[in-house]
């Protein structure tokens, strides 16, 4: 294992520089507003099946569509990158994993972009999470700059690819999220609905709000779980891969 603490730093300033350069002008000085949510899909918008080809055992996580629909009505642009990794394996088809985001659009409502990486690990490529590729992609598709999209995840792969696109980020532990990858995370929430929250309290609420709509009956809030930001010199970390299915891919 000693020699992924050296490849991987080196691989995160590859990616950020990438991004740096395909857009030398930078952010704006200012918090410009979100206008775009990218959101992974695997583990993130759906209950993750590992490399799942059957458009049957699509499940949207709860409320998907509630919060999707409710963007769409304010004139967010929702899109989709996803790592699909068993395309390159040999253990999907692109036929597959179209058909499997045809599903989740008859479910979740249509995306304005859907950028696929079918690359593996090995072939080096930029669109792969946790590289800018597909954020780029997605921001050039929609004709918005990569600082007015957003992206969440479940991974530090997906955080990765926001920070390195210049990009805004929420992270969405699941069960498989590392530790480390949860403590890198400029901003991390509990749930979907949280993490749009914080992105967009103009259209969902504050956080705490969505926290109440999370549980209603719940008991009293833990400070210790509600939504974190980081210190903006966390976010200069660029977590190099994930965990689960999609940084496995």
């Amino acid at each position: 294992m000693a020699w992924t603490s050296a490849v991987l730093p080196f691989t995160a300033v590859r990616h950020r520089l990438a991004g740096t350069l395909a857009h030398r002008g930078g952010a704006p000085a200012w918090r410009p507003p979100v206008r775009a949510v990218l959101l992974d899909r695997d583990g993130t918008l759906v209950h993750d099946v590992p490399y799942n080809g059957d458009p049957a055992q699509v499940r949207p996580v709860d409320g998907a569509r509630e919060l999707l629909d409710a963007l769409r009505a304010a004139g967010i642009r929702v899109g989709l990158v996803s790592n699909q990794s068993g395309i390159g394996r040999g253990l999907l088809t692109r036929g597959q994993v179209d058909a499997v985001n045809a599903r989740l659009a008859e479910l979740v409502g249509p995306f304005d972009t859907v950028q696929v990486c079918p690359h593996t690990a090995d072939d080096g490529c930029t669109c792969r999470k946790p590289g800018p590729g597909m954020v780029l992609a997605a921001a050039r598709e929609l004709g918005l700059a990569p600082w007015e999209c957003a992206v969440v995840g479940d991974i530090g792969a997906d955080v990765g690819a926001a920070l390195a696109a210049g990009a805004r980020t929420v992270l969405v532990p699941t069960p498989v999220t590392r530790p480390e990858e949860v403590a890198d995370a400029p901003v991390v929430a509990p749930d979907l609905r949280t993490a749009l929250a914080l992105l967009l309290p103009d259209v969902l609420g504050t956080p705490t709000d969505a926290l109440a709509a999370h549980d209603p009956a719940g008991p009293p809030r833990d400070p210790a779980h509600d939504p974190v930001h980081r210190p903006a010199a966390r976010a200069a970390h660029d977590p190099a891969v994930g965990t689960g299915t999609e940084a496995a891919a």
